[in-house]
């Protein structure tokens, strides 16, 4: 199983995918937490991401696609992977597509969790309370969310048009959403 996961902001993916991993039995691939890992561990590449986070950037698209790279190159990876929230735009999308063409392990299907907006707001509002995380006040997740619909939504027709893409209704219990999930991966992953 090679996988996609996307979804705004409080729709999920990091919980489905968590979900998904010990299911399946595939790592759970997120590049924020790669990211954080090589910065702590030191890496060449790590050490190159400090420095742009250190004076405020984001980091490019080329440092966070080589440490994908060498994350896919694992061993553990051969029988696929997990990815969260990555790709975040279409150009990601089309470099990722060409990274795993070179690993020989494209992508098999995008998954979509689809949830209301209203309703990220509130989930989102009550992660913030729960995690005392300022990043999920009202005013900042509608912000996040409008990020999100102008430069990731996108991605979504981009595996639509690829045919890869199921969008799956993430509202409910984790275990319905997690049914619904396995259901849209079909047989073939059962």
């Amino acid at each position: 199983m090679r996988l996609v996961l996307l979804g705004a902001p409080g729709s999920g993916k990091g919980t489905q995918a968590a979900r998904l991993r010990d299911h399946f039995g595939v790592p759970h691939i997120s590049t924020g937490e790669l990211l954080r890992a090589a910065v702590k561990a030191g890496t060449a590449l790590g050490l190159q991401a400090k420095a742009v986070m250190d004076a405020g950037g984001l980091v490019s698209d080329a440092i966070v696609l080589a440490i994908l790279e060498e994350r896919l190159s694992q061993g553990d990876t051969s029988s696929g992977y997990i990815l969260d929230g990555y790709p975040r735009n279409v150009a990601q999308a089309h470099a990722l597509d060409v990274l795993l063409g070179k690993l020989g392990q494209p992508v098999e299907r995008a998954i979509q969790l689809d949830v209301d907006t209203e309703l990220l707001v509130a989930r989102l509002a009550g992660r913030a309370l729960a995690e005392h995380r300022a990043d999920d006040n009202p005013e900042s997740v509608r912000k996040r969310l409008q990020v999100y619909e102008d430069q990731t939504a996108p991605v979504i027709d981009y595996y639509r048009h690829q045919e890869k893409l199921t969008s799956v209704d993430g509202v409910g219990a984790m275990e319905e959403v997690f049914e619904r999930i396995v259901e849209a991966l079909g047989s073939r992953y059962a």
